[in-house]
């Protein structure tokens, strides 16, 4: 016979006072272990006793709704904690509440749940070796099951080993996070709350306590959306969108982007056409590209970043693409049409360093988690940022699954690593007695070397045809080797020494560029050492250093001419080539993220020439396999001529793997040269494929009528030979004539 309701209710389990005071105050470790719904046993009771528990402070009543329908009735404990129970079992219940009005408010209960973290994902999360880190932490909205049924929601979860109790706030719960506390999932250090019936949209952060007491506010390290800066709450997040580039994706596994062309176009986003979100972008940008031939272009960083002065370089949500230009799935938009049209998509990743702004990752639980704990160690002094534990496995979790994410969700084509010297070396940027070498006593930090074979080897491995890219400033040994072979596993690495050199040179008045020579062919010595790609970014045009334009000598039409060569240099020297937005018109002034670019320009015939320029540049290059198809082969590149230093001349041979050559052909002078003798491997006639003094570009229109004509007379080391005319500050491509 079953007793009586009330000798039941007197018998169930009592709750010690600490932990009821703790569950009121939102700051116990466990409030599933008390609220929700439990099984127990009640002396001299054979049936079923499960005891219901809900905090709802000021509340006047509160009932348990069954899946039956039927209503369990709570007694308030203390603090607003309420009990009772049922004989039924578990089951599905909503928790209807009165307050003061005797409004009913009826609502799911979190705590009914079970984790919604499986023992495989919490192992492979402490091992640091879960690759799809952003389906389990965060926010996930999705159904979760209870007893019986599932329901919608979203579930919560967040690492925070040094917190002492976590909740949820956010504009659902009116950043009021007591009825939302997490619970531990014991030593994995991991937190975890369902909230059923919490849809996208909704902002949230985490709210920790810490080991000293205090209670801190931060957004969420996988937040896949957040609100538009300045403002720093995340957001629910929900991706609804279908890819439409299955061709693309599946062309693109099956290339090898390193041997194959490669021409880059690095934009920054907010000031390209300043207004324009993701969506709008999509035609204005694909139209440029298309119309300018670029294989590629390259986002400067689109994960969240609160000051855009920082052109995304201190990222605060590594996994959200910043709220400035729209929704993710705009940007998904966005990738998605430039790959029907053909063109590839390089983004900007910064997993060298990371701001201090306290609602963010630096302290995230109390103290130092996401940084190194040794100032030494975890603090960039050029930046005055933090830099990331490299040596601790969730941090690296963190960083390695972040890659994979932007390839996996986003459809990214390559990552171009920023900052790789900062990360590589202990003693970066700081003098003696500022850093402590290695176990070794060498000054390479090996925590980080490990991070970036990693994070390379991974992605290679997953998405077949994509490319990562080093920015390494140093002669780091081993940048784009395998590691399998000890090598950081790069394919391609930014050539900062060609960039470097040939600028100093072109900048010299061609008056004295004799005494500068080296300066231009310096980097033909070890053009093979790496995959090499030139870059002329956005690094060039800042801070002072004014505009590509506004470095060159001479006069408006010098600057111009001198340009249009340099242009012509970089294409035809072994490397893939990045060009910043705004140099492929000659943008006068140097560029600025507060403003847009200087369109106006292109209404001066010369600056449209220039650009027309660019354009041919980039369609010979696609079209002649000898430009980039052994850009990382010695047996690809062949001096002609590299020490005509007196007359700024230096020519050059560019194989491709069928024995088909280009003959670049460089004056740097200011004056016109010729009859000039210029060896060749082939007699007969030679088209002249590109001359950057064409007038169509705004040149001076001297040339050699298109064509030239290789007689059998040795020179230079090679068999044949031709005079011509070289133009004033030009490059001219020859290619021997094809039927």
């Amino acid at each position: 016979m079953t007793k009586p309701k009330t000798d039941i209710a007197a018998k169930l389990p009592e709750l010690s006072a600490a932990v009821l005071d703790a569950i009121a105050a939102g700051s116990y470790y466990n409030p599933h272990e008390v609220l929700g719904q439990h099984p127990v046993a009640v002396p001299g009771v054979t049936d079923p006793v499960t005891v219901i528990r809900a905090l709802r402070p000021l509340a006047t009543s509160v009932f348990a709704e069954l899946s039956t329908g039927a209503h369990v009735e709570l007694t308030h404990l203390r603090d607003g904690i309420w009990q009772g129970f049922t004989l039924t079992g578990l089951d599905d219940y909503r928790l209807d509440t009165r307050y003061g009005d005797d409004v009913l408010w009826s609502v799911d209960d979190p705590y009914r749940f079970s984790p919604t973290l499986g023992d495989v994902d919490i192992h492979l999360i402490g091992e640091g070796r879960h690759e799809r880190l952003w389906d389990v932490l965060g926010a996930q909205h999705g159904a979760h099951y209870g007893v019986a049924a599932s329901s919608s929601g979203t579930a919560f979860s967040v690492w925070a080993p040094h917190a002492r109790a976590a909740r949820v706030i956010g504009d659902f719960n009116s950043w009021n996070g007591v009825g939302h506390s997490m619970r531990s999932l014991g030593s994995s250090g991991l937190w975890e709350l369902f909230v059923p019936g919490l849809e996208p949209g909704s902002n949230y952060k985490f709210e920790m306590l810490t080991q000293d007491g205090r209670w801190v506010q931060r957004a969420d390290p996988m937040a896949r959306y957040t609100e538009v800066p300045p403002l720093t709450a995340s957001v629910i997040g929900q991706s609804l969108y279908s890819w439409a580039d299955d061709a693309w994706m599946s062309t693109r596994a099956a290339k090898d982007p390193h041997t194959n062309p490669m021409s880059v176009y690095e934009m920054h986003v907010g000031s390209w056409r300043p207004g324009l979100g993701y969506r709008e972008l999509a035609d204005q940008l694909i139209d440029y590209l298309t119309e300018l031939r670029f294989t590629h272009v390259e986002f400067m960083p689109l994960a969240e970043h609160p000051f855009g002065g920082s052109w995304g370089y201190q990222v605060t949500g590594y996994y959200a693409p910043t709220s400035r230009f729209g929704h993710p799935d705009d940007l998904r938009y966005l990738i998605d049409r430039l790959h029907q049209a053909g063109i590839g998509v390089i983004m900007d990743w910064v997993p060298g360093h990371f701001p201090k702004d306290e609602w963010a990752l630096a302290n995230f639980d109390g103290e130092p988690l996401y940084e190194h704990p040794d100032p030494q160690r975890g603090e960039q002094p050029d930046w005055g940022t933090l830099i990331f534990n490299f040596g601790n496995s969730q941090v690296r979790n963190f960083l390695v699954a972040n890659a994979l994410y932007w390839l996996e969700e986003f459809h990214i084509d390559g990552l171009r690593v920023d900052a790789v010297a900062s990360m590589l070396y202990l003693d970066y940027s700081r003098k003696d007695g500022e850093w402590s070498p290695n176990i070794f006593g060498g000054n390479e930090n090996l925590e980080a070397i490990s991070l970036l074979q990693e994070v390379t080897a991974t992605a290679y491995k997953l998405y077949p045809g994509i490319v990562m890219i080093a920015e390494e400033s140093t002669s780091y040994p081993g940048v784009t080797r395998a590691t399998v072979n000890d090598g950081l596993g790069f394919g391609l690495k930014w050539n900062m020494g060609w960039m470097h050199d040939s600028l100093e040179y072109i900048q010299t008045d061609p008056m004295y560029r004799s005494y500068h020579h080296g300066e231009i062919t310096f980097s033909f010595l070890y053009a093979f050492s790496e995959n090499f790609l030139l870059p002329i970014s956005h690094d060039e045009v800042v801070h002072g250093k004014g505009s590509l334009l506004a470095k060159m000598p001479g006069d408006h039409w010098q600057k111009l001419a001198n340009l249009r060569a340099y242009l012509g240099f970089m294409w035809g020297h072994p490397g893939k080539q990045l060009l910043f937005m705004g140099q492929e018109f000659g943008q006068p002034s140097e560029w600025s993220e507060d403003r847009g670019l200087d369109w106006w320009i292109l209404d001066q015939p010369v600056h449209r020439g220039l650009l027309n320029l660019v354009t041919e540049l980039n369609r010979v290059y696609v079209e002649n396999p000898a430009l980039w198809a052994l850009d990382n082969e010695s047996r690809g590149f062949q001096w002609i001529d590299g020490g005509a230093s007196d007359a700024n001349l230096v020519t050059f041979l560019r194989w491709d793997s069928d024995g088909n050559p280009i003959a670049v052909l460089m004056n740097f002078s200011g004056n016109t040269v010729g009859p000039y003798r210029v060896g060749l491997p082939f007699a007969g006639a030679w088209d002249e494929l590109l001359n950057t003094d064409a007038s169509e570009y705004g040149g001076s229109g001297v040339g050699n009528f298109g064509q030239v004509h290789a007689e059998d007379s040795p020179w230079s080391g090679q068999p044949a030979s031709v005079e011509l005319t070289l133009p004033p500050l030009a490059a001219l491509y020859l290619r021997p004539s094809r039927p």
